[in-house]
């Protein structure tokens, strides 16, 4: 099983992906992937930060990071990204359900990442990814593929997603 969560801005995508890790956390299910998240100052957007879903943290994109790569206002630390990210999938064992949040502009700046992301794809893995309603070369093959299930996140779902998707995940193992 695998499944995209796609969504505009805001949506909860971020939000559906953080709880249904909690969630089958709570069911004893192995876990792995990560999650992302805006760093804010004084109400203001300066970034996004990465974290592991083991704990481990760090700055994916920030308004002073100098680039390249660039996504708009922000600098993309690669390095940083990667470092974080592809370990994550790679470790995925069969029992594991992988969650990747997200497979935006700035993550996808990352050719290594998409590789891994190919790959992961390629595995007898459960997968549940966080993907941009926003058109990509990257996103569009795999929404179109036969054995990937694309599910809208809106403000109306995203309070009982995490708990459909858990009880879907628990029943495909």
């Amino acid at each position: 099983m695998r499944i995209l969560l796609e969504g505009r801005p805001g949506a909860g995508k971020s939000t559906v992906a953080r709880r249904l890790a909690d969630r089958l956390r709570e069911d004893g299910i192995p876990v792995t992937g990560f999650v992302t998240e805006e760093i804010r100052e004084s109400g203001r957007r300066l970034g996004f930060s990465i974290e592991r879903l083991d704990g481990e943290r760090g700055v994916l994109a920030h308004v002073e990071f100098p680039g390249p790569p660039r996504v708009g206002r922000y600098g993309i630390d690669l390095a940083t990204f990667e470092r974080l990210a592809i370990p994550a999938l790679e470790q995925a064992g069969e029992h594991h359900v992988v969650i990747i949040d997200e497979l935006g502009k700035m993550e996808l700046a990352s050719e290594a990442f998409r590789e891994a992301v190919s790959a992961l794809l390629d595995r007898p893995v459960l997968v549940v990814a966080t993907v941009q309603s926003a058109s990509h070369p990257f996103t569009d093959v795999l929404k179109r593929r036969h054995d990937i299930e694309t599910l809208r996140v809106a403000t109306a779902n995203r309070d009982e997603l995490p708990e459909l998707l858990a009880a879907l995940l628990r029943s495909a193992r």
